[in-house]
Protein backbone atom coordinates (compact mmCIF):
# COMPACT_ATOMS: atom_id res chain seq x y z
CA UNK A 1 0.00 0.00 0.00
CA UNK A 2 1.78 3.20 -0.85
CA UNK A 3 2.21 5.81 1.67
CA UNK A 4 -0.06 8.91 1.44
CA UNK A 5 2.87 11.50 1.38
CA UNK A 6 4.98 10.24 -1.25
CA UNK A 7 4.07 11.23 -3.99
CA UNK A 8 4.93 10.97 -7.90
CA UNK A 9 6.10 14.47 -9.16
CA UNK A 10 3.15 15.10 -11.82
CA UNK A 11 0.95 14.44 -8.83
CA UNK A 12 2.32 16.42 -6.05
CA UNK A 13 2.61 19.51 -8.82
CA UNK A 14 -1.37 19.00 -9.74
CA UNK A 15 -1.96 18.99 -6.07
CA UNK A 16 -0.11 22.52 -5.16
CA UNK A 17 -2.06 24.17 -8.56
CA UNK A 18 -5.50 22.68 -7.11
CA UNK A 19 -4.74 23.57 -3.09
CA UNK A 20 -2.11 26.05 -3.15
CA UNK A 21 -3.33 27.58 0.54
CA UNK A 22 -3.08 24.26 2.02
CA UNK A 23 0.56 23.86 0.66
CA UNK A 24 2.25 27.17 0.25
CA UNK A 25 4.22 29.07 1.60
CA UNK A 26 6.10 25.73 0.51
CA UNK A 27 9.83 24.44 1.57
CA UNK A 28 11.84 22.28 -0.67
CA UNK A 29 15.15 20.79 0.65
CA UNK A 30 16.92 17.94 -0.97
CA UNK A 31 19.24 15.28 -0.23
CA UNK A 32 20.30 11.19 -0.07
CA UNK A 33 19.14 10.78 4.02
CA UNK A 34 20.85 7.04 2.77
CA UNK A 35 20.84 6.88 6.86
CA UNK A 36 18.41 8.42 9.04
CA UNK A 37 20.11 9.85 11.96
CA UNK A 38 19.41 12.66 14.47
CA UNK A 39 21.30 15.97 12.29
CA UNK A 40 19.01 15.06 9.77
CA UNK A 41 15.89 15.43 12.46
CA UNK A 42 16.54 18.16 13.60
CA UNK A 43 17.44 20.12 10.26
CA UNK A 44 14.13 18.64 8.58
CA UNK A 45 12.41 20.43 12.01
CA UNK A 46 14.31 23.55 10.77
CA UNK A 47 13.37 23.84 7.83
CA UNK A 48 9.39 22.85 8.16
CA UNK A 49 9.49 25.92 11.04
CA UNK A 50 9.96 28.19 7.88
CA UNK A 51 6.93 27.29 6.08
CA UNK A 52 3.58 25.91 6.31
CA UNK A 53 4.67 22.66 4.57
CA UNK A 54 7.98 20.69 4.16
CA UNK A 55 8.85 18.52 0.67
CA UNK A 56 11.40 17.09 0.54
CA UNK A 57 13.39 15.73 -2.51
CA UNK A 58 15.15 12.64 -2.48
CA UNK A 59 17.97 11.08 -4.45
CA UNK A 60 17.15 8.06 -6.17
CA UNK A 61 18.92 4.86 -5.71
CA UNK A 62 21.03 5.71 -9.23
CA UNK A 63 21.78 9.45 -8.18
CA UNK A 64 23.15 8.47 -5.09
CA UNK A 65 25.22 5.78 -6.59
CA UNK A 66 26.51 8.23 -8.64
CA UNK A 67 27.11 11.03 -5.87
CA UNK A 68 28.33 8.52 -3.24
CA UNK A 69 29.68 5.58 -5.32
CA UNK A 70 28.68 1.95 -5.62
CA UNK A 71 28.30 0.71 -2.32
CA UNK A 72 25.25 3.21 -1.78
CA UNK A 73 22.92 3.91 -0.73
CA UNK A 74 22.56 1.49 2.36
CA UNK A 75 18.75 1.53 2.17
CA UNK A 76 16.86 1.69 -0.95
CA UNK A 77 14.72 4.59 -2.28
CA UNK A 78 11.22 3.00 -1.62
CA UNK A 79 12.67 2.30 2.35
CA UNK A 80 14.31 6.11 2.40
CA UNK A 81 11.24 7.56 1.15
CA UNK A 82 9.03 5.64 3.62
CA UNK A 83 10.85 6.70 6.92
CA UNK A 84 11.14 10.33 5.57
CA UNK A 85 7.26 10.27 5.00
CA UNK A 86 7.19 9.06 8.77
CA UNK A 87 8.33 12.40 10.52
CA UNK A 88 6.10 14.63 11.52
CA UNK A 89 8.10 17.55 9.95
CA UNK A 90 7.82 16.15 6.39
CA UNK A 91 4.50 17.16 4.44
CA UNK A 92 5.70 15.02 1.22
CA UNK A 93 8.27 13.24 -0.58
CA UNK A 94 9.29 13.16 -4.12
CA UNK A 95 11.92 10.77 -5.82
CA UNK A 96 14.21 12.62 -8.46
CA UNK A 97 16.58 11.07 -10.94
CA UNK A 98 19.08 14.25 -12.02
CA UNK A 99 22.30 15.24 -10.61
CA UNK A 100 20.93 18.14 -9.14
CA UNK A 101 17.46 19.16 -7.54
CA UNK A 102 17.29 22.27 -10.01
CA UNK A 103 14.67 20.49 -12.38
CA UNK A 104 12.70 19.92 -9.10
CA UNK A 105 13.00 23.70 -8.17
CA UNK A 106 11.54 24.65 -11.44
CA UNK A 107 8.68 22.15 -10.86
CA UNK A 108 7.41 23.09 -7.63
CA UNK A 109 8.48 26.91 -7.23
CA UNK A 110 9.53 26.36 -3.34
CA UNK A 111 8.76 29.67 -1.60
CA UNK A 112 12.08 28.34 0.49
CA UNK A 113 14.74 26.05 -0.68
CA UNK A 114 16.98 24.81 2.03
CA UNK A 115 20.04 23.12 2.40
CA UNK A 116 22.50 22.56 5.15
CA UNK A 117 25.29 24.60 6.38
CA UNK A 118 28.08 22.38 4.70
CA UNK A 119 26.81 24.48 1.43
CA UNK A 120 27.19 27.69 0.24
CA UNK A 121 24.88 29.85 -1.85
CA UNK A 122 27.39 30.46 -4.64
CA UNK A 123 27.84 26.58 -4.27
CA UNK A 124 24.37 25.55 -4.68
CA UNK A 125 22.97 24.99 -8.44
CA UNK A 126 19.73 25.17 -7.47
CA UNK A 127 19.95 28.61 -6.01
CA UNK A 128 19.72 30.73 -9.83
CA UNK A 129 16.45 28.12 -10.51
CA UNK A 130 15.05 29.33 -6.72
CA UNK A 131 15.48 33.38 -6.85
CA UNK A 132 14.11 32.37 -10.91
CA UNK A 133 11.06 30.76 -9.69
CA UNK A 134 10.30 33.88 -6.70
CA UNK A 135 11.19 32.31 -3.96
CA UNK A 136 14.84 32.22 -1.74
CA UNK A 137 16.91 30.29 -0.40
CA UNK A 138 17.80 29.58 3.36
CA UNK A 139 21.42 28.13 4.80
CA UNK A 140 20.48 25.70 7.78
CA UNK A 141 23.66 25.81 9.95
CA UNK A 142 24.00 22.53 11.23
CA UNK A 143 23.58 21.85 15.18
CA UNK A 144 24.65 18.33 15.56
CA UNK A 145 28.20 17.38 13.87
CA UNK A 146 26.69 14.06 12.73
CA UNK A 147 26.92 12.38 9.08
CA UNK A 148 25.86 9.15 7.44
CA UNK A 149 29.16 8.45 5.83
CA UNK A 150 30.79 9.49 9.79
CA UNK A 151 28.21 6.91 10.90
CA UNK A 152 29.10 4.21 8.20
CA UNK A 153 33.03 4.45 9.12
CA UNK A 154 32.08 4.18 12.68
CA UNK A 155 30.09 1.25 11.93
CA UNK A 156 32.81 -0.62 9.68
CA UNK A 157 35.52 -0.05 12.39
CA UNK A 158 33.51 -2.22 14.79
Amino acid sequence: MPVPHIFMLRDLQARLEAEPEVWRPLVLTNGCFDLLHSGHVHYLGEAKALGRTLVVGLNSDASVRRLKGPSRPLNSQTERSEVLAALRAVDAVVIFEEPTAVDLVLALRPDIYVKGGDYSLASLPESGAVTQSGGHTVLIPFVRQVSTTNLIERIRSL
